[in-house]
């Protein structure tokens, strides 16, 4: 199975536009297929060259909300520039999920911004974390306004926040059929862990694909059963690892093993 990697996962590899191509090519020989750009400055030239210059094709981005509400003629432009037709939000702000009333006037925006890039041969893609899950006090959730209300929002599923949000992954995956052209491949294990007390506690910790406990090979399917295209790992916290390069390898060796 082929599949791409986030570049948040590298976010401290790809500052400057040489360790950028070198990160990226580095990727490329440990056999990913392709990109996520997301985790350090949106230069779409820079994009452009990096994925030229690696032949490793871009095919999703996070950028900023305001411009994906304010910007969309030109943030469109920008991406044909190196060739990418997804475009993401990487979260909503906090502060706006939790108040109901703001997150819908939110929400109808960025439908209003998906209809144009649909418009212009574009896609539109939400990636969710575990708070999409809150529910407000009507009893509804940001996730179900999603879902209901917002028809040309696509969605970048996430596997660990949804088992983080307490959601039925498989379920969701089939729920979102048809919208969910990307999904974050992530892992989630429990491990041990120091407490500022200077005990522990059991918590659930980010890993390496195949290190933690979801299903994968079902999640698979049922994704691809849902039309997903494009698979990218992603490990919020490899680069707090000695050797980062080394975390997201163990993913993608289990993937082209295992998947």
């Amino acid at each position: 199975m082929e599949a791409g990697l986030n570049l948040f996962s590298l976010r401290t590899m790809i500052g400057t536009e040489p360790d950028f191509l070198s990160t990226v090519e580095k990727l490329k020989e440990a056999g990913y297929s392709y990109l996520q750009y997301s985790g350090a400055a949106f230069d779409p030239e820079r994009i452009r060259r990096v994925s030229e210059a690696s032949g490793m094709p871009v095919f999703l981005t996070h950028v900023p909300m305001d411009r994906i509400l304010s910007d969309t003629e030109k943030l469109m432009e920008e991406h044909a520039l190196f060739g990418c037709k997804n475009i993401g939000l990487g979260m909503m702000p906090w502060d706006t999920a939790a108040d109901e009333k703001k997150c819908r006037e939110t929400v109808e925006k960025l439908e209003r911004a998906a209809e144009k890039m649909k418009e212009n041969g574009f896609t539109f893609f939400y990636h969710h974390h575990h708070f999409e899950f809150y529910r407000w006090e009507s009893g509804m959730r940001l996730i179900d306004c999603l879902l209901n209300d917002a028809p040309d929002v696509n969605f970048t599923a996430d596997t660990y926040w949804f088992q983080y949000g307490g959601a039925d992954v498989l379920a969701y995956l089939r729920r979102m059929k048809g919208r969910v052209g990307c999904v974050h491949l992530k892992d989630y294990r429990i491990a041990k862990g120091d407490k500022a007390d200077g005990g522990w506690e059991f918590r659930p910790q980010f890993a390496p694909v195949g290190d933690g406990n979801l299903d994968f090979p079902a999640i698979v399917q049922s994704a691809r059963e849902s039309g997903a295209k494009y698979f990218f790992v992603e490990q919020d916290d490899a680069c707090n690892y000695p050797d980062p390069m080394a975390q997201v390898k163990r993913s993608i060796d289990y993937i082209r093993s295992e998947l």
